[in-house]
């Protein structure tokens, strides 16, 4: 997609200023923006996001609602808590960010890379991860209803504790989960799938298998 086709791209608005934590920022383009600071409580209804770079900022509960953002790198960001409902984020970067407990609904995630990302308790429903790389997940403990990774590289990613219900894992490019095998119930996978995660099943039961 681009900016242009955005539904409400004639009433975007470019983004002048500082941002400010607790505000609201209703159709505003925020392109080529560095952002540092702290941004908690923030809302941003019907907003783009370009090349935006984000290192160490604090977003807590910051509230995304059909936000678009794409070609941004989010480092060491600080977005506990938050919120997100029918957006779409393109080819970003997501390192080293705290998303624990967050609530995303009807999202997209397209060839993003997510690496050492904290989603613990986080409640994800209606989510898709195209074409993206997680690596170092967390997902501990978290909720995910209707969930696909259609082209998606998992690595090292973490579902100790997790519930899961039409999870769909079967379009996956990879799936290394080094724990949480016993929480991928309610998971659907495919038969090479299944085959090649039988030994972690086996070990999560304490099945020794020996021939």
């Amino acid at each position: 997609m681009r900016l242009e086709d955005l539904p409400h791209a004639h009433l975007l608005q470019r983004h002048t200023g500082p941002l400010r934590a607790d505000a609201r920022y209703d159709t505003v383009h925020f392109d080529d923006l560095a952002l540092t600071g702290q941004f908690g409580g923030a809302q941003f209804l019907e907003c783009a996001f370009t090349a935006v770079r984000a290192e160490e900022a604090r977003l807590r509960r910051a509230s995304f609602n059909e936000v678009w953002m794409q070609g941004g790198r989010l480092v060491g960001v600080d977005l506990a808590e938050s919120e997100w409902q029918d957006s779409e984020v393109e080819a970003c970067v997501l390192a080293g960010v705290s998303a624990y407990g967050s609530a995303i609904r009807r999202t997209v995630f397209r060839q993003c890379k997510l690496e050492s990302v904290n989603l613990r308790g986080a409640v994800l429903r209606d989510v898709v991860f195209e074409d993206c790389l997680l690596r170092d997940v967390d997902l501990a403990d978290a909720k995910l209803t209707d969930v696909s990774f259609p082209g998606s590289t998992l690595a090292e990613v973490r579902l100790r504790g997790a519930a899961l219900k039409n999870a769909d894992l079967r379009r996956a490019a990879r799936l290394d989960l080094p724990d949480g095998h016993l929480g991928l119930r309610g998971a659907i996978v495919s038969t090479p799938q299944l085959l090649e995660l039988a030994p972690r099943f086996a070990q999560a039961l304490g099945i020794s298998v020996q021939d």
